[in-house]
């Protein structure tokens, strides 16, 4: 019997693809918790949109290329045409990503009928093309990369946007997201800030979108987010609407070396010579560095607490770049720093194998922009962390694990100053994390509860193990009833 093709279509964001790609091996069977062949009934297609700069096109043709050379049996790829990128959206990143997926329905349409798709599963900012998968009668999933948190945010946001009055960046009361306790306006993402933005509207439209699919698979894990999981499958956040099914199967991980994260890299090599937790990670994403004043800033705090530091700590990016530069460390940091702390710290000034940090004993815990990947690849390993959010939807991320999940540390970030924070705030925060006070032991207790509770999830009767069989269910019936033919999906190089 021929399998089942499910056709993937990630935002060209390697965050996202990479994450899409990582919970089409899981469907397979492939990945945490999936060696046993389960899944084998099933291919899935990548269908991938070039990026609409070189640089980041570089960058997610190398992963392509990495993942299709690595022989994952059952995983294709397959390019969609190029059209032209929206020009007018004036640095809206919510609304560009929006509106650069929704221009390729036309030939995600000719794709899923030339390769037999038997499901459609879409990233967040997609769900214009949830259209399609109706349009030939198959199933359509939506594929959300962050939290619980943020989900019922969105899906709360329609009717959010007609009770508060006050744009959000003014409005300065809570804000009701079920399963959250009172959410601070200063914590919902920034570029939900102003009503008339065009961002804000088209999360609302994906917020209304979402009620559309056949199924959200989201990249948490069930017992980090019982509570908003339980509020979104019960209702609560679309009055009157039962929600589509959820599919929590994270944490969705790849933790392969891959990437050069490898361990012959110097500052893990550095790591080695360290106690045990004992030295704390500061690390910012992909897309996160800081100027003079925020490193001179971190860096007087981090020599006044006293404790071990690896630092990856990166500079501007060039001229036409969206990412970070390699740090020019005399130009950021202040003046006899790095010898006064040569010993117990070392400030990496490019790229860091994040992943291989994490994992390593030394490492007791990590002040991060609260990216979930990162908070994920965290939680995976036990880590408890301090939130110096960025962008995105990291505010809201810091908010919840400080308040509901209990594995991080509350530390002040000025918003209105660029995400700046204090030098005695980040001392404080860093003496929190690593010492022997009782916020910092119920982070470190928690976050080795929520490293169990990842683990179990995703092994044979866990939670996320679960859902996967729940979503290859729905696939299969869906499948079944669909009323659409098309042909069997040929091989693709």
């Amino acid at each position: 019997m021929a399998s089942l093709n499910v056709l993937l279509l990630p935002e060209p964001g390697s965050g996202h693809l990479m994450s899409l790609i990582e919970a089409g091996k899981r469907l397979l069977g492939h990945g945490a918790g999936g060696g046993d062949g389960l899944g084998r009934e099933f291919t899935v297609t990548v269908l991938v949109v070039r990026p609409p700069t070189p640089e980041s096109a570089a960058e997610v043709g190398a992963h392509v290329r990495r993942v299709a050379e690595s022989g994952i049996a059952g995983v294709r790829f397959h390019h969609l045409p190029a059209v032209e990128p929206p020009a007018d959206c004036a640095g809206n990143l919510q609304e560009f990503k929006s509106r650069y997926l929704e221009l390729h329905r036309p030939h995600v349409e000719a794709a899923a009928r030339e390769l037999g798709a038997a499901a459609l599963v879409v990233d967040f900012f997609a769900t214009a093309v949830l259209d399609v998968a109706r349009g030939l009668a198959v199933p359509a999933y939506v594929y959300f990369t962050s939290t619980a948190a943020l989900l019922a945010l969105t899906l709360r946001l329609p009717a959010l946007a007609e009770t508060v009055a006050a744009d959000f960046e003014t409005f300065e009361g809570t804000v009701d997201v079920p399963g959250l306790p009172p959410v601070p306006a200063a914590s919902v993402p920034g570029f939900l800030g102003r009503k008339d933005s065009p961002n804000f509207t088209w999360f609302v439209y994906h917020g209304r979108r979402f009620m559309d699919a056949d199924g959200i698979v989201v990249n948490t894990v069930a017992e980090l987010e019982p509570g908003l999981l339980a509020a979104i499958a019960g209702g609560r956040c679309v009055p009157g609407r039962p929600a589509p099914p959820l599919y929590p199967i994270g944490p969705v991980l790849n933790l392969g070396a891959g990437g050069g994260a490898s361990g012959d890299e110097a500052c893990v090599r550095w790591l080695d010579a360290q106690p045990r937790a004992s030295v704390v990670f500061l690390c910012f994403g992909s897309l996160g560095w800081f100027d003079a004043a925020k490193a001179r800033e971190a860096a007087a705090g981090l020599e006044r607490s006293g404790h071990r530091f690896l630092w990856a700590l990166r500079g501007p990016p060039a001229a036409g770049s969206r990412h970070p530069s390699d740090a020019d460390l005399d130009e950021l940091l202040p003046a006899g720093f790095l010898e006064r702390t040569r010993g117990r710290g070392l400030v990496w000034p490019r790229w860091a194998p994040q992943k291989a940090v994490l994992a390593h004993p030394a490492v007791g815990g990590f002040v991060t922009h609260c990216g979930w990947n990162s908070t994920m690849e965290s939680l995976w390993h036990g880590v408890p962390l301090a939130p110096w959010p960025l962008y995105a939807e990291q505010h809201l991320n810091a908010f919840e694990l400080v308040a509901v999940v209990g594995v991080a540390v509350a530390m002040e970030v000025d918003r209105r100053r660029d995400n700046f924070v204090e030098a005695a705030e980040l001392e404080r925060a860093v003496r929190a994390l690593m010492g022997g006070g009782e916020e910092g032991r119920k982070a470190r207790e928690k976050a080795h509860e929520m490293k169990a509770a990842c683990r179990k999830a995703v092994e044979e009767r866990g939670s996320s193990y679960a859902a996967l069989e729940r979503l290859r269910h729905a696939i299969r019936k869906g499948a079944n009833t669909a009323t659409a033919h098309f042909k069997a999906p040929q091989p693709l190089i």
